[in-house]
């Protein structure tokens, strides 16, 4: 999910009209880097494959190709509302996926990453909150 969520939040910085949202988007940016690292090597230490399972795949929260596209045609405030949306959303879906994690994971190192993705969401979702954006 993070993946194209970074996608998304790179063309802030270019994009939106609002500093206060591109000093957040791009601090965002930077947070989902690191975790996608940590995903990865958590990943590979379970020997799993490093193939996108949900490639193709329109899950809550995702998102999209499509919303990509319709991200590099949005301008100024229409691209804020639309960025806010779609990160908003994502960070929420982050959250329960990671929620559900640390009570039905069977591993313990996924558990903690889990817990640590769910208090990384809460503040997100605060800062985000507190920046009093219109954008759903």
């Amino acid at each position: 999910m993070d993946e194209q969520a970074v996608a998304l939040l790179a063309m802030a910085e270019k994009k939106t009209s609002d500093p206060r949202l591109r000093s957040w988007a791009t601090r965002l940016r930077t947070a989902q880097d690191a975790e996608l690292t940590a995903l990865r090597g958590l990943r590979d230490g379970m020997g799993l494959p490093a193939t996108d399972v949900h490639a193709g795949h329109s899950m809550p929260g995702m998102v999209t190709a499509d919303d990509l596209v319709d991200a590099r045609a949005a301008e100024g405030a229409t691209f804020d509302r639309m960025l806010v949306a779609q990160i908003r959303d994502h960070l929420r879906q982050s959250a329960q996926v990671s929620r559900s994690e640390t009570t039905a994971g069977t591993r313990a190192d996924a558990r903690e990453r889990a817990e640590v993705l769910v208090t990384a969401r809460e503040s997100q979702l605060a800062d985000l909150d507190a920046l009093a954006v219109n954008g759903g």
